[in-house]
């Protein structure tokens, strides 16, 4: 079966003072097509972010940034697509929800003329934009969205700039929709409200969500699939439940149990150690130095992700020690 989104050798590089620091090493994962969501979590700085950016190109291009690889979108590599291609792939094809609403919205045009103006942009034949950008806006659960479509997004609360950049992102139907942290900074309720929207207009489009994000419980709860990302490398790849009940990377099982739970109220955990630095990785295995199962191979030599059971799979020596012992 074809994927509706296949990533092989992802590699990115930010070049700066005649040097190149790798953000991400070379992942692989696919993504199929009708309605399913798949999330990658992680910490900040693991390359969640500028993997998603750079599915449909938003990245810097060189000497400032370099990607390499292959993003195939219908069996077509977005890396090799020409500027015109490229521009009809995104909105119908891949659509984005960014991190940042404030940032994503200019703040000198009303919400109604950015959406309309996407719309107007890609279909230019179409008839009624205002009438449909006012549809998107109730859609997306805004109120009084007539007299919002002509508000000024420094009008509109968080949750409703988020709103709005959803309305933006399926305005024209899109089968994939990329949602990077589409709830960060705004309070938990409105979190779950946002991903609720989040979900029912993808159950109404039959579109794919790739979700990013740190969030392992609010997630969890709408992804069926989870990549763990740590220092720009997927650890570990599997289900929802595979990944949750039984954890087969160390950093999955310290990011679990640093969830706050009803059960143990006021014993916060947290991981070891500071967040890596990608100007100056350690050798071996990136996250060995805030491993509490680290051995001294770990120091040594670099861990592949490997399967260990049916559909998951993870990037750990101690596993390939126990294959190894079991096989001999």
């Amino acid at each position: 079966m074809s994927h509706l989104l296949n990533v092989s050798d992802l590699q990115i590089r930010f070049h700066s003072r005649g040097k190149a620091n790798q953000v991400v090493h070379g992942i692989h994962f696919s993504v199929d097509a009708g309605g399913h969501t798949v999330a990658i979590l992680g910490e900040s700085g693991s390359g969640k972010s500028v993997t998603c950016m750079a599915l449909t190109r938003l990245l810097p291009e060189a000497p400032i940034c370099t990607v390499s690889g292959e993003i195939l979108f219908e069996g077509k590599n977005v890396l090799q697509m020409d500027r015109q291609t490229l521009r009809s792939v995104r909105g119908h094809g891949i659509a984005y929800i960014f991190q940042e609403a404030s940032a994503s919205l200019n703040p000198v045009f009303t919400v109604g003329y950015q959406i309309a103006e996407a719309v107007q942009l890609h279909r230019p034949d179409s008839t009624d934009v205002r009438g449909r950008v006012v549809e998107l806006l109730e859609l997306v659960g805004i109120r009084n969205a007539a007299q919002r479509y002509k508000a000024y997004p420094h009008e509109l609360s968080g949750g409703m700039k988020q709103r709005a950049c959803i309305a933006q992102a399926i305005c024209l139907n899109p089968q994939l929709i990329l949602a990077d942290e589409p709830t960060s900074a705004l309070d938990v309720v409105v979190q779950r409200q946002i991903m609720q929207t989040l979900r029912q207009l993808q159950i109404g489009l039959d579109a794919t969500v790739l979700l990013v994000g740190h969030d392992m419980g609010l997630m969890a709860q709408f992804a069926e699939r989870v990549g763990i990302m740590y220092g720009g490398k997927l650890v570990e790849v599997g289900t929802v439940s595979d990944i949750f009940r039984n954890p087969q990377h160390p950093y999955t099982q310290l990011l679990i149990s640093s969830i706050p739970s009803f059960e143990t109220r006021g014993d916060f955990k947290g991981i070891p150690g500071v967040a890596l630095s990608l100007l100056d990785p350690p050798s071996g295995c990136l996250f060995h130095p805030r491993c509490p199962k680290a051995t001294d191979a770990c120091a040594q030599r670099e861990p592949t992700l490997k399967e260990l059971s049916s559909g998951q799979w993870a990037s750990c020596l101690l596993h390939e020690e126990e294959h190894d012992a079991t096989a001999s």
